[in-house]
């Protein structure tokens, strides 16, 4: 597979930038998978013998809670647009127990890199499904009539008569009705039917009660209609609408048509196989507290059925047969009760590279409110100025909010940057409120205002367990 230039360009110094610009502080994580994602590249550029020998290097990432660990893998996946899927370990279990195997991670994955491929291949033919759906609309809204006398048969002929000359003949030879066709056409192109309403036949979504084996059960998840193919033909229901709406319905149906199914699966399976990222969230809670049976037995379980995907296998999907042996798995969990060396040691032996997250303190906290890329005061500043109100914090506004999420963390649960989500809240709730009416004002958030609202709940233990 060929590696664009701006994929070349991504050397670890500039992976780790880019995330930069959305997480602080967790240098280490970074670099981890900088590197990881740089030998991916590397690989790619190896000859195909050579390429399929050299196995990822998957990471195990340890840290508490809220400290960016999904957010590292998220970022690096929409850095090289490659299908990401985020799952959580507690979700699984061993084969043979009722819930989620472990194959299932790698169906989403596949689904998710189906749609990504779609969603570009539709984009290119926009322009082309676009004229489709126009001469669509148009058999809609002028349908062939019997013969020129049949009566009570709907015509678009009247309406044409109203925007036309008086002279339009009103027998439907095909001149006449080619004529009629290019008039409307010329009238649709140009905004004038927008709002004329129209019937027309919507292909129906398949329902999700066609299918057997959903994720839940574990099984495979094939669609009955898509294991059918061409041989029964979709359902469609009429649906009233305006023309403008009908457009874009049509427009979207005929793109559909439009793309290479075939290719698009083949794309979409080398794509997960080749790009794909999973990371793997919660796997120390899969971890064997003991020796003893029942729930001990079925984690353990559930680390051994982990272990052929994470090595390399093939899974089968309703697209095809997947192989595991190139997807970059990263697991991540808080490790509080347990040690990374207490996973099985084989599954230990697939993930290599261990990187350790610290906590978040004061500084990283504020640094977090105002620094990443759209932040979460910048995010909180701008839905507020939707409603017309300026609104401003301070510098040391800022710092209070960080040193009380900080407080929090130590004397509550840390759950690290998620708390500062909770006290913006619980900060701005009285604004948001009122927002609508207060148009026009300035609002600023200073040191005082902080305190005003959120000391009375900080020093409150028994109350701020459930706001806080």
């Amino acid at each position: 597979m060929l590696l664009t230039e701006e994929m070349k360009n991504l050397v670890p110094s500039a992976i780790v930038q880019y995330l930069d610009r959305y997480i602080v502080g967790q240098e280490k994580a970074k670099r981890a998978v900088a590197v990881a994602l740089r030998n991916r590249l590397r690989r790619r550029k190896l000859p195909e013998d050579l390429a399929q020998e050299i196995a990822p290097k998957n990471i195990l990432m340890v840290g508490p809670t809220g400290v960016g660990k999904t957010e590292i893998a998220r970022r690096l996946a929409d850095l090289v647009n490659a299908p990401f899927v985020k799952v959580e370990a507690t979700k699984f279990t061993e084969v043979g127990y009722v819930g989620r195997d472990v194959e299932s991670m790698v169906r989403d994955l596949v689904e998710n890199s189906m749609q990504m491929v779609k969603k570009r291949m539709i984009a290119g033919v926009q322009s082309v499904a676009f004229e489709h759906a126009q001469e669509r609309l148009v058999d809609y809204l002028l349908p062939v009539r019997k013969s020129s006398s049949a009566a009570g048969i709907p015509t678009f002929l009247n309406y044409l008569k109203k925007e036309q000359p008086e002279d339009v003949p009103p027998e439907e030879s095909p001149a006449v009705r080619q004529s009629t066709r290019e008039r409307m056409l010329n009238m649709l192109k140009g905004g004038k039917l927008d709002e004329r309403e129209v019937e027309i036949d919507v292909q129906e979504s398949t329902s999700p009660v066609t299918s057997f084996g959903n994720g839940e059960m574990g099984g495979i998840g094939i669609n009955i209609s898509e294991m059918l193919g061409g041989i029964m033909p979709k359902k469609s229901k009429k649906r009233r609408m305006k023309v403008k709406d009908a457009l874009r319905v049509l427009q979207a149906e005929e793109a559909e048509k439009l793309i290479d199914i075939e290719a698009a699966t083949q794309e979409a399976l080398d794509k997960a196989q080749q790009e794909g990222i999973i990371f793997i969230d919660e796997i120390d809670k899969i971890v064997s507290r003991g020796r003893g049976g029942g729930p001990d037995v079925s984690r353990e379980g559930v680390q051994r059925d982990l272990l052929p995907i994470v090595e390399g296998c093939s899974v089968t999907t309703k697209y095809g047969q997947v192989k595991t042996d190139h997807i970059f798995f990263i697991a991540a969990g808080a490790f509080h009760d347990a040690k990374p060396s207490d996973l099985v040691p084989e599954l230990q032996g697939r993930l290599p590279i261990r990187v350790e997250l610290t906590a978040l303190g004061k500084e990283e906290l504020r640094r977090i409110l105002v620094e990443p890329q759209h932040s979460l005061i910048h995010q909180a500043v701008a839905l507020i100025e939707t409603e017309g109100v300026e609104l401003r914090f301070t510098g040391e506004a800022v710092e209070e909010i960080a040193a009380m999420a900080e407080r929090m963390n130590l004397e509550m649960e840390n759950i690290g940057a998620r708390r500062l989500h909770t006290i913006l809240e619980q900060l701005l709730e009285e604004i948001s409120f009122s927002a609508p009416e207060r148009a026009g004002e300035a609002i600023e958030i200073d040191t005082s205002f902080v305190v005003e609202k959120l000391e009375p709940l900080v020093g409150n233990k028994d109350l701020r367990r459930y706001l806080l």
